[in-house]
């Protein structure tokens, strides 16, 4: 019995990392490609991964949506967890980082399972709102550029079903949430006051944890 979380030294951490979880090779592959990658730090941290895939098993998840692919690891998490019945609509804006989660897709042998939409992804959440997708999805995780957060947040109220599950990576920011700075840029401001407005939004049930660079996951009650 502990009245708090454990401190998680990097002892603690290299246990965790041998005991901890499951990470299929298909991932693993995707993750050593990736960590070469001049913005390898953007990835999915392996165990944010796992946690992921075992919600999507728990909530019975068959269709997932993603705001912000990089080289895949996310949507290829979701599209193994949920199966051969599992969709996955993956947004992003960049051909060139998604061309490496092409590969470990086909890979994988789930390219069939997603459908990748390079443009702004407000312009898809919009487009599938107006085409009569609200409620429609399971899940929907936003792992993107951190100003348009709130607008994301919103839109993916109206896409997941009650029940359903949001979630939001990189809500610590490398701790700079925690105090205000000078010259900090515009999204720490926006996560911060995300942060603070998600507690009293009665319209989900919030849990932030310091797993990866802050995760929040948001139940649609």
């Amino acid at each position: 019995m502990s009245l708090d979380t454990v401190h998680h030294d990097a002892t603690l951490a290299d246990y965790l990392a041998r005991v901890g979880w499951r990470e299929p090779l298909a991932l693993a592959a995707l993750r050593a490609e990736t960590a070469g990658h001049r913005l390898g730090h953007m990835q999915l941290a392996p165990q944010q991964g796992a946690l992921l895939a075992l919600l999507l098993r728990l909530i019975g998840a068959t269709r997932y949506l993603e705001v912000g692919t990089f080289t895949g690891y996310s949507a290829l998490t979701a599209a193994l967890a949920m199966g051969e019945s599992g969709r996955v609509t993956a947004c992003d804006v960049s051909d060139t980082f998604t061309r490496i989660a092409r590969r470990h897709w086909e890979d994988a042998g789930v390219a069939g399972r997603i459908e990748l939409v390079i443009q702004p992804a407000l312009l898809t959440l919009n487009a599938l709102l107006a085409d009569g997708a609200a409620g429609s999805f399971d899940c929907v995780l936003i792992d993107a550029d951190k100003p348009s957060y709130p607008a994301y947040y919103e839109r993916a109220l109206q896409l997941v079903r009650q029940g359903g599950l949001i979630v939001l990576d990189n809500m610590l920011l490398g701790g700079r949430v925690l105090a205000r700075q000078d010259n900090e840029p515009p999204g720490v401001a926006v996560v911060r006051a995300l942060n603070a407005s998600l507690l009293d939004d009665q319209r989900v049930e919030p849990f932030l944890l310091p797993l990866g660079d802050g995760m929040t996951l948001l139940r649609k009650r």
